[in-house]
């Protein structure tokens, strides 16, 4: 099987290229924007019939999009997430190749969900924010491109190579500091919010499972159950033999007094910081995830502590 992966060094897609590559039935070619790709090419700025050339020289069974945006203004955002997919698209349709699309679509574009509730593939989508309105916007497209297509609903990957910017990766790196300067007390804000973890490694077999099958539609990847962040700093420090007292700024929703990052604040400054819930999905957020039981026959296998202990892992390296 031919597999065209786009954005092979991303996050999740260097443990996609990964899970691919020990599949002695796949032939891997990934296409990027950086200089180790196999072929060069930046969908926010290519054309689709450009792309559409590359597709017919290497008529690939599958494309798998992995590539987009996380952080930046809405017009990036949009390029990258929205406009890029938009281009994948027009150039399947142009092809010949026939090749099957797995997109990576994210748990924002749901939104804000109710405490206590699992979010299904039906709920209608309510984007709270730039981020994950670009994100819809590219599963529309792809939902109505007439493609043989799915979308994976990803919602928050954790695990080795965790970005320092996440929610999990500024705690750890919070924790580092404090260990690295001896601190037996580490003050942090923002731990209310509860989300749905899913590990890194889980979210490349699931990618790995739609691609050999015949599923298509939306298809939530989570691990259907939301852990509290506060939760997470307990596991964290446990894993990391943190033996400092953990003390949580409390606030309302809107501007806190400290965020995760910024150990041992002064308690009569009070720092501007971003919304604590940046995704836009508010302070809950939990998939029910028996589609993806059903139709890939997928389940998580990787527990949060294991993905909190391989954060951790990389970070004590900085020490």
């Amino acid at each position: 099987m031919r597999v065209l992966l786009i954005g092979a060094n991303g996050y999740l897609g260097r443990y996609v290229a990964d899970r691919l590559l020990a599949d002695p039935a796949v032939q891997l070619t990934a296409l990027g924007r950086g200089d180790d790709a196999d072929v060069r090419f930046d969908l926010a700025s290519g054309s689709p019939g450009a792309l559409t050339r590359f597709l017919d020289a290497v008529h690939p069974g599958v494309v798998i999009n992995c590539a987009g945006a996380t952080r930046g203004g809405a017009r990036e955002l949009t390029r990258h997430n929205t406009v890029a997919v938009a281009t994948v698209c027009e150039a399947l349709r142009r092809s010949g190749c026939g090749a099957r699309l797995v997109q990576i679509g994210c748990g924002a574009e749901y939104g804000p969900s109710q405490p206590g509730s699992s979010t299904a593939e039906d709920a209608v989508p309510r984007p709270g924010g730039p981020y994950g309105v670009s994100k819809l916007a590219a599963t529309e497209l792809v939902l109505g491109s007439g493609l043989d297509a799915v979308v994976l609903r990803v919602f928050s990957p954790a695990g080795p190579g965790t970005p320092a910017g996440s929610p999990l990766g500024r705690l750890a790196e919070a924790m580092r500091r404090a260990m690295q300067s001896g601190d037996g007390e580490l003050k942090l804000g923002g731990l209310g919010a509860q989300r749905d973890f899913v590990d890194v490694r889980d979210v490349a077999r699931a990618v790995h499972a739609a691609s050999l099958s015949a599923a298509q539609g939306v298809i939530n990847i989570g691990s259907g159950r939301a852990v509290r962040l506060r939760d997470a700093a307990v596991v964290l420090a446990r894993v990391a033999g943190y033996g400092g007292a953990l003390h949580e700024l409390d606030g309302p929703p809107g501007p806190l007094r400290t965020s995760i990052g910024h150990p041992r604040p002064d308690p009569d400054h009070v720092a501007p910081v971003a919304y604590p819930y940046p995704d836009g999905c508010g302070s809950w957020q939990q998939a029910d995830v028996r589609t993806a039981r059903d139709r890939l026959g997928w389940r998580p296998r990787i527990n949060l502590e294991e993905s909190l202990a391989d954060i951790w892992m990389e970070a004590a390296c900085r020490i």
